[in-house]
């Protein structure tokens, strides 16, 4: 396997010196090892105020070291990348871990032949840039969005920006090195009409070089946070009850990845915790219906060149045709399960082990229609656009989402903007109760952010979709 950029000079290691960390690690009898290295910087700047007045800058720096003797694991991590702290962590790792299995684990070897690939270009690095040039634009957020709205009291504006150099060697000799750039930009602000105040957020997040901050994406988060605000101030609690939901395209994608995502992460699988344990090849769905974990969307937050085991970055179908096809693997579960790994070992830094994460995970287009066919079809319900404060059961499935936005539907159109309700149902049931699926797919471009025991950058998506039968907690 070829490296993307050659980072050995960035971490002072010689080819030799790698295998000799792996040799020191299995020395007390681990079947498998790998290093994880990492350089990353981070930076932000806020705007409260009418002020730029507050930024920040990180840099975290080290190495993780993995070695595994059956069920066993063994993890040390060291801040330091000189041949002596490398190797008292190799020594720590090893001996964690130590005594060898007398059954040898499976390890997933990736077959994808990637000699380069790069789904995240910088046209202009963040290394070397003057924050004091990104000023005048969050200057001008505050401008435009009071310009807009007379009502907006108080705007907070964020623009972060990190680099990560990763450099990933393991047992089988693979050496492979990524640059990963993200850019993101977040936007709250409070309204006031005299009698009532509503908070709005908004925000986009793309893996790009300083091009990121820029006018069409500053545009897009004051259009996005100052779009609706009538609508809040406006909406009631109706009546709870059972009934159809129509979810808008793209952030309503925070559902999909909550209450259906992760119960397909290998892991939990493998385990027997997830409800969908067992159940591959069966359909689980309507025919038509594909759920897709994708590492290879141009700039997109969750793509990922290469995945944090050094597996190639890949487009994975978990529900094909509405058939669950596959399981979202690291390199453990697909040796358990005796197929590839699809690229989806993640960690938080090199702090942390590697486990099955999701990337980007969305919903393909349908072909039932546009959102307002999916609309005029329902007779009483709730259209929801903007979903927050999920909480999801992964062995039971069941799900309860806070909706932050939407319409009740009365007649097939639009009526009272609604707040204050919650949607309650079942993951599989879920599945098996959509009813229609629109041709308006989007991959939403905001800032979010999975958490599993350690935080990973993602990104969600999702068509028009039309769900039967969920229950909506209202008066």
């Amino acid at each position: 396997m070829q490296p993307n950029t050659n980072l050995s000079e960035t971490f002072a290691l010689s080819s030799r010196e790698l295998e000799t960390l792996v040799a020191e690690a299995l020395r007390c009898g681990g079947n498998w090892c790998d290093l994880y290295f990492e350089n990353t910087t981070i930076s932000n700047l806020m705007l409260r105020d009418g002020q730029v007045s507050s930024g920040g800058h990180h840099l975290d720096y080290g190495c993780g070291i993995r070695v595994l003797s059956g069920e066993k694991t063994g993890y040390a991590y060291s801040e330091s990348t000189d041949m002596p702290s490398l190797l008292k962590a190799a020594r720590a790792a090893g001996a964690i871990a130590e005594g060898r299995s007398a059954v040898a684990p499976a390890f997933g070897r990736s077959t994808v032949c990637v000699q380069k690939q790069d789904f995240y270009p910088m046209r202009q690095s963040w290394k070397g840039c003057d924050p004091a040039g990104f000023v005048p634009g969050l200057l001008s957020i505050e401008s435009a969005i009071k310009a807009k709205d007379s009502r907006a009291i108080k705007v907070i504006a964020m623009l972060g920006w990190s680099l990560s150099e990763v450099m990933m060697y393991n047992s089988f000799g693979e050496l492979c090195c990524d640059l990963r750039p993200t850019g993101s930009l977040s936007v709250s602000v409070i309204y006031c009409d005299g009698r009532s105040t509503q908070t709005k957020n908004a925000s986009r997040s793309f893996r790009q070089g300083a091009e990121f901050f820029c006018k069409e994406n500053i545009d897009a988060v004051v259009e996005e946070v100052t779009r609706g605000v009538d609508a809040l101030f406006e909406a009631r609690r109706p009546k709870g009850g059972q009934m159809s939901v129509v979810m808008g395209a793209g952030a309503s994608g925070i559902l999909l990845h909550e209450a259906m995502g992760h119960a397909f992460e290998a892991d939990f699988n493998r385990k027997g915790q997830s409800i969908f344990a067992g159940r591959l090849g069966e359909q689980i769905c309507r025919k038509g219906i594909n759920i897709v974990d994708d590492a290879t969307l141009p700039a997109c937050r969750g793509s990922l060149n290469w995945d944090d085991e050094g597996v190639p970055g890949q487009k994975t179908y978990m529900v094909t045709d509405g058939v669950l096809t596959s399981y979202l693997h690291d390199r453990i579960s697909a040796g358990w399960y005796g197929v590839e790994p699809t690229g989806n070992g993640r960690r938080e830094s090199f702090r942390y082990n590697p486990i099955p994460r999701m990337r980007a995970t969305y919903m393909e287009n349908g072909s039932d229609g546009s959102l307002e066919d999916l609309i005029a079809s329902v007779n009483r319900g709730i259209y929801v656009d903007e979903f927050s404060n999920g909480e999801v059961k992964i062995g039971e499935g069941d799900f309860t989402f806070y909706v932050r936005s939407g319409f009740l539907i009365e007649g097939g159109r639009l009526t009272m903007p609604v707040k204050d309700i919650n949607i309650i149902g079942n993951g599989p049931q879920a599945l098996a109760d959509i009813r229609a699926v629109a041709s308006d797919l989007v991959v939403d471009p905001g800032k979010w952010t999975c958490g599993k025991g350690q935080s990973v950058p993602v990104s969600c998506g999702i068509p028009s979709v039309l769900i039967d039968n969920l229950t909506v907690g209202g008066e």
